[in-house]
């Protein structure tokens, strides 16, 4: 295996950085907006007419939290195609209810809601920040404006062993409606009216009658560490999968810096894939065909043909990776791998597969993705879920059918997932980023 360690300890704590400024999808697509515009990549608008140059850097947004970049290639998609990464912005998490606030026994409360499959044990007894979208009057119209609560304003408490005499042998078990309002204080205190609006709109600088509606859900505030003995693993909340994310914009981004290829390099990294994609702004829309449809037709090289026609070739030449986290073997939990299949931390990514197709991995694009490995000087690793248990899914497969776009799933190695904090390998993400940036350039 080949690795720059002084390389790959600066790319792990990026890593950590970019985690850390992406507590909802609304601030992590800012994130990746920032970094994007800091490499010379210009914004497109959807409701725009584009013309894209050869060699030029461009990135779009839907929604505020799905963000599609992309370096179009010298040559025509239709001749070249498109090679593309795609990953996701979103994580499991608590999300606030319109009406957010209540009282119960003298304590103020937050009414949330669980988005995606959040590990709800690991949300109790942590320090809880607030963040996310406010949509604010505007004179006649609206706006938006982003805020991060980053001191611990809520927590939800553990009911005491002494009231729950067989939770280390039952297991701690939450009723959502009932156990998973976090406190925030005690009723009378400084808040005089019974609402969340109060709070979030101090923290954007605006009244408070002008929030006219919100999306903002809740985060540890712990920030993202190297951890170990020797600094080889990643501590961090949302992994899963900003960390895909994170290896998708550096290998784009770097790989803008070598000459112009043929091909046209793409990312897209989505919302909503932890609540099955099916959005305007997921990969289950329609917002990845729209690009490709715009990027053949509107690229200075494209020949002129019948948009179908452009877009049946782009498509037919392109390749895709799902990148996305991958379940490493729990020194605790052995049995509940594959024996053969037993991904490790810090021993590089992992090609995933399934038969039945919940991963869109075959043999074909499974090897396309091992040269890649290989070029960048190591080896993937392979992980299959046991026969005995269900296989969970990704981006990939969704992509693969409404596109028709050949495409792998990958992801790195990791534990804790869907845990309010993560575990994954220091050097994994280096490794990663170099087989992408192979993809890509």
């Amino acid at each position: 295996m080949v690795l720059d360690a002084d390389r790959a300890l600066a790319r792990a704590e990026d890593l950590c950085r970019f985690i850390d400024c992406g507590p909802m999808p609304q601030l992590a697509a800012v994130e990746c907006a920032r970094r994007l515009t800091g490499a010379g990549y210009q914004e497109l608008r959807e409701e725009y007419a584009w013309r894209l140059a050869p060699g030029g850097c461009y990135y779009v947004m839907r929604a505020g939290t799905t963000v599609i970049a992309f370096r179009a290639g010298s040559q025509a998609p239709a001749e070249a195609g498109i090679r593309a990464v795609g990953a996701h912005l979103d994580s499991p998490n608590l999300r606030v209810k319109p009406h957010g606030m209540n009282v119960a026994e003298g304590y103020r409360r937050l009414a949330v809601e669980v988005y995606g499959g959040a590990l709800l044990a690991t949300w109790t007894d942590r320090d809880l920040g607030l963040a996310g979208r406010l949509v604010v009057q505007d004179g006649d119209g609206l706006r938006t404006e982003l805020i991060r609560i980053d001191r611990p304003v809520a927590r939800i408490p553990n009911l005491a062993i002494h009231l729950n005499r067989k939770v280390n042998d039952d297991g701690l078990r939450l009723d959502k409606q009932r156990h998973l309002p976090p406190v925030l204080g005690l009723a009378g205190g400084t808040l005089a009216a019974d609402d969340v609006r109060r709070v979030v709109a101090a923290a954007a600088g605006v009244a408070a009658e002008s929030v006219v509606d919100f999306d903002l859900g809740l985060f540890d505030v712990t920030p993202s560490t190297l951890g170990g003995l020797d600094g080889e693993f990643v501590f961090a909340p949302r992994l899963d999968n900003l960390g895909s994310s994170h290896a998708g914009l550096v290998a784009l981004v770097e790989s803008a810096a070598g000459p112009v290829p043929a091909h046209t390099s793409l990312i897209a990294l989505y919302d909503h894939e932890e609540c099955g994609s099916a959005s305007a702004q997921g990969a289950g829309g329609p917002f990845l065909l729209d690009v490709l449809r715009r990027i053949a037709t509107t690229h200075e090289a494209a020949s002129g043909g019948p948009p179908s026609e452009e877009e049946a070739r782009v498509l037919a030449r392109s390749f895709l990776i799902s990148a996305d986290m991958a379940h490493a073997v729990h020194p605790n939990y052995g049995e509940m791998h594959e024996p053969e299949h037993k991904p490790r931390l810090n021993h590089g990514p992992v090609i995933k597969r399934n038969e039945n197709q919940r991963y869109a991995t075959d043999g074909v694009t499974g090897a396309r993705f091992t040269a890649l490995c290989r070029a960048a000087g190591f080896e993937p690793q392979v992980f299959v879920t046991r026969t005995d248990l269900p296989c969970g899914s990704t981006i990939g497969p969704i992509t693969a059918a409404r596109a028709g776009v050949a495409t792998v799933d990958v992801g790195n190695p990791m534990l804790s997932m869907h845990s309010i904090r993560e575990m994954a390998g220091t050097f994994d993400q280096d490794l990663m980023i170099e087989a992408l940036l192979r993809h890509l350039r």
